[in-house]
């Protein structure tokens, strides 16, 4: 089938480039619309995978403990779901990299190891427990989009897409348009939580490389873009984000997969695009009043940043990874310096949690490791 779609797809290219100019510009397509039909008789010969089912949170629920974290290899051990569900949270939110379903992956258009991927986790015992018993909202960062670092440019991302709504559930909102951000507030007046996840791989430009050098860079190979072309999240996003903003909320949760605030490696973060975080800062100095803590992942480490921007300290709450470690804390801290970080970066299994205290109207960001112990806490006012 891969090789019947390469010959359409090269026909189809290559009848196009031929065509006179005013026939390109009539019939000009983006990859998402050359590819939709050989998806659309994909979809019907195929049998998607699915989650098993997961358990219901009615909007009316006072929050008081959100879990959260990021990076599960599907294939490695599961057992962090039952460290989670043991702090008795009121909801997990999967933040990115869910799996590595582009390990492995040839470039077949048809995005076979990324489905392999959903499969595998569709038939987790553990996350099948969890799931049971622990409500969950879900996003996604660059593994299991499509390809390390990928973003706007991954011509197979519409399938991506139908393949992570299908296989988590996703709402009618999510499914009604491109990407899959999506916001979601719980709580009566006094006491609503207003969770928004950002999609930061759908619309997402490329970052600038460095210089090529024989020697790969420690802390990545990206530098800082002021280009104002490029855009994190997309127009349309961008407008979406603004209005959810000014909805009312006593305290919002942000999620962003990759990281915000930090200034201190050259990976993947908002960094890279300093217009586009410096527009993030904007609208969130902008928002409604409430409470407001970033959370991100990415990163196979943990920590707890602060930065004050525009008179107000905003909070970040980094839990990375699940289940896929590679260094003890004390080498990452040494080698990741970081004013910005108020923590140790906390290197070995971990995930995150934010416990809200609505009579003191305080919320305190915790991190625990792979028995369930603390290992980093921070209160907050809002």
């Amino acid at each position: 089938m891969r090789a019947v779609f390469a010959a359409s797809f090269a026909v189809s290219t290559a009848a196009l480039m031929s065509a006179p100019l005013a026939a390109q510009d009539a019939v000009s397509l983006t990859a998402d619309e050359m590819l939709a039909p050989y998806y659309a008789k994909l979809e019907k010969q195929i049998s998607l995978p699915v989650a098993q089912p997961n358990v219901s949170l009615p909007r009316t629920s006072n929050l008081t403990r959100v879990a959260f974290g990021s990076c599960n290899h599907q294939s490695r051990s599961q057992h962090m779901w039952a460290q989670i569900a043991a702090k008795n949270p009121d909801m997990f939110l999967f933040i990115g990299d869910n799996n590595y379903g582009d390990q492995g992956w040839n470039g077949d258009a048809n995005l076979s190891t990324l489905r392999d991927a959903y499969a595998t986790m569709a038939k987790t015992p553990e996350l099948t427990d969890f799931r049971s018993k622990v409500p969950m909202m879900i996003t996604w960062d660059d593994h299991d989009f499509g390809f390390n670092d990928g973003g706007a440019n991954f011509a197979f991302r519409g399938w991506s897409e139908t393949i992570f709504e299908t296989f988590w559930g996703s709402s009618n909102e999510v499914r009604s348009r491109p990407g899959i951000y999506e916001s979601v507030t719980y709580g009566e007046a006094g006491k609503r939580t207003q969770i928004i996840t950002l999609d930061t791989r759908f619309f997402r430009s490329d970052f600038d490389r460095m210089d090529y050098t024989p020697q790969r860079p420690p802390l990545g190979s990206y530098v800082p873009s002021s280009d104002p072309a490029k855009t994190m999240l997309g127009d349309a996003q961008w407008a979406w984000l603004k209005q959810e903003l000014a909805k009312p909320a006593d305290l919002r949760i942000v999620v962003s997969s990759i990281q915000v605030i930090t200034d201190a490696h050259n990976y993947e973060s908002w960094e890279g695009m300093p217009v586009e975080r410096a527009k993030l800062y904007g609208m969130l100095r902008a928002r409604a009043d409430s409470g407001l803590v970033l959370l991100s992942g990415d990163r196979h480490g943990a920590g707890i940043y602060s930065e004050m921007v525009g008179g107000e300290e905003l909070w970040e709450l980094t839990s990375s990874s699940l289940n896929y470690s590679f260094a003890s804390t004390a080498q990452n801290t040494a080698r990741e310096p970081d004013a910005k970080r108020v923590t140790d970066f906390i290197s070995e299994e971990n995930f995150g949690t934010v416990e809200i205290d609505w009579t003191s109207k305080a919320f305190t960001m915790k991190l625990y490791g792979n028995k369930g112990e603390e290992r980093a806490s921070q209160s907050v006012k809002f």
